[in-house]
């Protein structure tokens, strides 16, 4: 294994030590690993508060700042914070007009953010609302999940929500802008490499020099099945085809496409994959109206790239639209 590490029982505390180091808008609760911003967000503003395993950066520790979240959870390498991390971060986000919970759907997940949304009602009176994202059309169920995993559509539902906090939209009000983004979200994923655990020490699976897996997971799961490797327009023609099946998006509105990478794989192939997608989807007569690449939803080292694409209308692109700034996302004023 090499890795840029000093020692894999420390790295989620280095590199959160690092990342405080980095970016003094943030600060960084190293006791319980949880990424705020540094600057408090205003009285009666709802709070977004996201986490999950460690190896996914940015996601979600990149995001937080104006426009996105107000606080981030990190757990162990793929695996879930606990629920006193979460319990913690609800209760410090909270600023009277309630939290928003975006969790990814995976076991557990889900659970640790339940408890912690029931520990927050029970002992600080906090009201906390959770939207689930399930936007992964690979999988309807997995060892990590009961349904649809959550992946790259997580992205969009945290910086469109967050923009609908940022106006200082009521929490039932950002929930439903969060529940609407994912329910028009879908993404596909594949791998040319597995990624390695730090803790584990070798990789999550195996691949061929001249294979790909189609349908992979955040986690390093394997995903639909194995191929050839392929070029990369018919690599884009299988993530792209079957989010088309699953949901003929570009009825009602364009779409934001999102080209994510999964940790080792260089811009210039991502580009050269956007410019796939982009071709595929004007023959299917659908508008791209904003775009996004690069790797901001990863997988450790992992060699791959995953397509999501959003149906928007005015309101949401609105939204996608207003001022972010955030480490590893920022624009407008």
């Amino acid at each position: 294994m090499k890795k840029l590490i000093n020692d894999p029982a420390t790295v989620i505390h280095d590199a959160l030590s690092g990342l405080a180091a980095a970016h003094p808008e943030l600060r960084v609760d190293l006791d319980n690993r949880l990424v705020f911003r540094a600057e408090p967000a205003r009285q009666g503003k709802v709070a977004l508060l996201s986490g999950g395993g460690s190896g996914h950066e940015p996601l979600h520790s990149g995001f937080v700042g104006r426009g996105m979240l107000d606080v981030a959870c990190a757990g162990e390498v793929f695996t879930s914070p606990v629920p006193d991390q979460i319990l913690a971060a609800t209760a410090a986000a909270d600023t009277g007009a309630g939290v928003l919970h975006v969790v990814k759907n995976y076991t557990g997940d889900v659970m640790n953010f339940e408890m912690a949304a029931e520990l927050a009602a029970a002992e600080t009176g906090t009201e906390v609302v959770s939207v689930i994202v399930d936007d992964d059309v690979a999988v309807r169920d997995s060892t990590y999940t009961a349904g649809r995993r959550g992946v790259g559509g997580t992205v969009l539902v945290e910086k469109i929500a967050g923009a609908a906090a940022e106006q200082g939209r009521a929490l039932a009000d950002v929930a439903a802008v969060a529940r609407a983004v994912n329910e028009r979200t879908r993404s596909m994923g594949m791998a040319l490499t597995s990624c390695t655990v730090p803790a584990a020490g070798k990789p999550t699976f195996e691949l061929g020099a001249g294979e790909m897996e189609i349908g992979i997971g955040i986690h390093g799961e394997p995903g639909r099945h194995r191929a050839p490797l392929a070029p990369a327009k018919e690599v884009a023609a299988m993530l792209v085809e079957p989010i088309l099946a699953d949901r003929p998006v570009g009825k009602g509105g364009p779409v934001i496409c999102f080209v994510n990478g999964m940790g080792g794989t260089p811009l210039l192939e991502l580009y050269i994959v956007y410019g796939e997608v982009a071709r595929i989807l004007a023959a299917h007569g659908i508008e791209i109206v904003r775009s996004l690449v690069g790797p901001y939803i990863t997988s450790l080292e992992m060699a791959g790239c995953s397509v999501t694409l959003t149906e928007v209308d005015d309101e949401l692109l609105t939204l996608w639209d207003a001022p972010v700034r955030t480490p590893a996302l920022r624009w407008g004023a």
